[in-house]
């Protein structure tokens, strides 16, 4: 199966001289399609750093950086952006759903800034996949922890990514709810073919991908 992303001795430095932080350094990693990828490692080993490089959020220092066939190093902010749009959906541990906004137009927002029409009725589609039909009009408040991550999964679906980057996606649910996001997102990758990249310090979460990658200061120690 063809890689989705591939990492060239990537690295990312913070800081200068002295004071310089390697937070990433020579990442050499292939992503297929398709593929449940988790990425663990303690405390300021450099796991979201990564994702942020892998979401194109972050530029890395040095290395390239390959997604679906477009080497991303050579791009403007306005054609990462378009990548983050087209390409990738992200889900963070702390939802960030707009309060002001029932889920179904948290669901429907990606859509607007991708001018995608019918976002109504897309969005209704994904608050039914993940079981919210009967919560669509109801305000980030009235919904609980386990509920607001299955919008932010709505969310992330909005304009049909090939690639989901999930930080922590568990890590402020109870483990019943946690163990429902991961159905949710399992599901994904089998029905929808999604590749799905998730960071957590969590053993049992990590359990669910296909492949561990484990990383300690900046770098890969171990992959699975």
């Amino acid at each position: 199966m063809e890689n989705v992303i591939e990492l060239k001795d990537v690295c990312k430095y913070f800081g200068e001289g002295e004071a310089r932080v390697k937070a990433v350094c020579d990442v050499n990693l292939n992503i297929k399609k398709s593929e449940i990828i988790a990425i663990m490692g303690p405390s300021g080993s450099g796991k979201s750093t990564l994702l942020y490089i892998l979401g194109c959020l972050d530029r890395p220092s040095k290395g390239k950086i390959i997604i679906d066939g477009t080497d991303i190093s050579k791009l403007d902010d306005n054609e990462l952006a378009k990548i983050r749009r087209e390409k990738i959906g992200f889900i963070f541990q702390f939802f960030y759903l707009l309060p002001s906004l029932t889920a179904l137009k948290n669901v429907e927002l990606p859509m607007t800034f991708n001018g995608k029409k019918n976002k109504e009725a897309r969005a209704k589609e994904l608050l039914r996949m993940v079981g919210l039909e009967s919560r669509m009009s109801h305000r980030p408040n009235q919904l609980s922890g386990g509920e607001s991550q299955r919008v932010a999964i709505a969310r992330s679906l909005a304009n049909d990514p090939q690639i989901i980057l999930a930080d922590e996606p568990t890590g402020n649910l109870d483990s019943k709810s946690g163990k429902e996001v991961m159905e949710i997102l399992e599901k994904l990758n089998k029905e929808r073919g999604v590749t799905i990249i998730l960071v957590t310090h969590d053993s049992s979460i990590a359990r669910h991908a296909e492949r561990i990658i484990r990383l300690r200061d900046g770098k890969i120690i171990k992959g699975d």
